[in-house]
């Protein structure tokens, strides 16, 4: 479980092919304090650490998490957003995030205003999920509120500080993001769906 609150962002600093799945080394400030079967949110996405070596932990990538996520996609060199674990008793700052990404969106608008930034994503609204305003949205991991909402899309606005410490500043027009729906809204829908 997690809380959408970014920890860190880590380096790419290896990709390595296994049959379908792909091994991922990513280095970290906190690699020292990981302990490997331990899951670590990346760009929303939980993975479990498989080793480490020095300040670089390995997590490995299902083919099923490939296809689903924007990790497939991962240069050397390119940033992450990385959360721990929340701990029993720590203030849940962000919201209740699972790591399960729902699906990826894209990019389709940056306008950058006097000291924040609107970014509109788009969205497959074929499979089934939704967004309101004012409801929670994860993007790349990052625990965010919606500012407006339509079937196949939603605004987010972020603040200086996010933009300077996640991911948030690399993202443009055409740029792929991973997606997990606010999992209370992902309950009532389905319980729509069968009433």
């Amino acid at each position: 479980m997690f809380t959408g609150i970014i920890e860190d962002q880590g380096m790419i600093a290896s990709l390595e092919k296994e049959n379908s799945n792909v091994q991922i080394g990513v280095r970290s400030a906190f690699t020292s304090e990981l302990k490997i079967d331990q899951s670590v949110c990346h760009n929303g996405v939980c993975l479990t650490v498989v080793k480490k070596k020095g300040d670089i932990y390995f997590v490995t990538a299902i083919d099923e998490t490939l296809k689903r996520s924007n990790l497939g996609d991962l240069n050397v060199g390119d940033l992450v957003n990385l959360e721990r674990g929340m701990k029993v008793g720590d203030r849940l700052d962000g919201h209740i995030v699972q790591g399960h990404v729902d699906q990826t969106g894209v990019c389709s608008d940056v306008i950058e205003l006097d000291g924040s930034w609107i970014y509109r994503f788009d969205f497959d609204p074929t499979l089934g999920n939704i967004t309101i305003p004012k409801g929670s949205i994860t993007v790349n991991g990052v625990s965010l509120t919606v500012v407006d909402s339509d079937n196949a899309g939603f605004s987010v606005a972020i603040i200086p500080y996010t933009y300077n410490n996640t991911n948030f500043k690399d993202i443009k027009t055409g740029t792929v993001v991973n997606l997990e729906f606010d999992v209370i809204g992902k309950y009532v829908a389905r319980l729509n769906e069968n009433a």
